[in-house]
């Protein structure tokens, strides 16, 4: 016998008299207000369940939506959408967290995903910015609308979540999934202009990417977050003094190792640095043919590759060479092949976002590997819609790009903190 049809309806709202049931909302366009969320499912008739803005009107109880079917409809809602969801009822908390946990006794869960953030700022003074992110769980993009900020410089990211600015004066880094908070500390005291930055623990570190005038190309200093400290390190090995930048290195923190890795983009040789020795060790070699592009599993210490996880498709490759100028087409391909040091990557987790620095507007080849220990990965791409006008982006704007692992948590605070989420695009 075929389930009885329901339409589930609510509005997301702000409610006055109820502080627990205060929320901002969420919306599918800068310019409409939130439309309400329908969940549908078989019936012979159908009822509505809105939200208002002092009481929770609920149909009868008979004809309320439970169990798998409510956790099956989640798992087609967008994650933005499903933070006033939580909040209608504790039947659809609890059926939100098994959609994206599990816990339910059918429905496989739609497990959140790291998302990619792409912040375009103007390169002009006061250095303006627009927040984007591309929700991998959810086929989404999203406009973040985001209250005003001082940018003290150009905004830059490293090591995935991180995101910084860097004046001669100031220091400015945040590190949480939303980039809700901001921490403001004395600049380093060597003066930098393309460093490497990576937070390893509870340091950051930033290395290379000095000026000219500088005496030491490959400084390295260390801020203590615990004692709010910078500390001088060992320089960079000496093989890096002509590319000691993020323009030509590659940077990946092992969170578990405690460790910072560094890689040339053009020779493949790296090095990782101990920040509790404040010392470097190599150089490894990971070099390997530009024929295509893959993703290898390295043992922690020693660097020594120990297994190839997977080739990127010729035809993903294809999209990526894919370039917007001749311009970008000279510096960027090198027989039939994306350069590698215009190749950037973002991942958390379990999911990798490739795609070329340099470029707006292009695809961007994202690789979820199995979390089964088998080894699979899957490839997929999807292409940057964040930019209208890419020629105009290019001559007044610059994109920084990072990822992060956003949750329902995350999502509630940058709501409660005016934060506005407005799906701009369904993939």
């Amino acid at each position: 016998m075929p389930y009885p049809l329901y339409f589930a309806r609510f509005r997301p709202y702000i409610n006055t008299t109820n502080p627990l049931l205060s929320r901002p909302t969420t919306s599918t366009s800068a310019s409409s207000p939130a439309p309400p969320i329908i969940v549908v499912c078989n019936s012979t008739r159908k009822r509505s369940m809105e939200v208002t803005g002092d009481n929770l009107v609920a149909p009868e109880a008979s004809n309320q939506i439970h169990g798998d079917i409510l956790e099956s409809i989640f798992n087609h809602v967008p994650l933005v959408d499903l933070v006033p969801a939580s909040y209608v009822s504790m039947s659809w908390k609890l059926s939100v967290s098994a959609s994206l946990q599990g816990g339910g006794r059918r429905c496989r869960p739609n497990r959140t995903k790291p998302w990619l953030l792409i912040y375009t700022q103007s390169t002009r003074f006061p250095h303006s910015a627009t927040t984007h992110a591309y929700d991998p769980r959810s086929h989404v993009w999203i406009q973040i609308h985001e209250p005003s900020m001082k940018f003290i410089s150009a905004l830059r990211s490293s090591h995935s979540t991180l995101l910084y600015m860097l004046s001669p004066s100031t220091f400015s880094f945040s590190y949480d999934p939303l980039h809700l908070t901001w921490h403001h500390i004395k600049a380093p005291l060597t003066w930098r202009t393309d460093p490497i930055v990576a937070m390893v623990g509870k340091s950051v570190i930033i290395a290379g990417g000095t000026c000219y005038f500088e005496e030491d190309p490959l400084a390295v200093e260390m801020y203590d977050l615990e004692t709010s400290k910078w500390e001088m390190c060992e320089p960079m090995p000496s093989i890096l003094r002509e590319s000691a930048a993020s323009t030509w290195l590659s940077i990946a923190v092992n969170s578990n190792k405690n460790k910072m890795y560094v890689v040339e983009k053009s020779t493949g040789v790296a090095y990782s640095f101990d920040p509790s020795i404040k010392t470097w060790q190599g150089p490894y070699n990971l070099r390997d043919d530009i024929k295509s592009i893959k993703l290898w599993e390295v043992d922690g210490e020693s660097l020594e590759v120990y297994r190839e996880i997977g080739e990127m498709p010729k035809q993903l490759v294809e999209k990526l060479k894919v370039i917007n100028s001749e311009d970008d087409s000279e510096n960027m391909i090198y027989f039939g092949m994306p350069m590698p040091s215009s190749i950037s990557m973002s991942l958390m987790d379990d999911f990798v976002y490739i795609y070329l620095s340099s470029t707006v507007g292009g695809a961007i080849i994202m690789c979820e590997l199995n979390g089964d220990g088998s080894g699979a990965c899957n490839w997929t791409s999807v292409r940057n819609t964040t930019v209208n006008d890419i020629d105009r982006c290019k001559l007044t704007q610059c994109t920084v790009t990072c990822c992060s692992k956003v949750g329902l948590v995350d999502l509630d605070k940058a709501l409660s903190e005016s934060r506005k989420f407005y799906v701009k695009e369904t993939v």
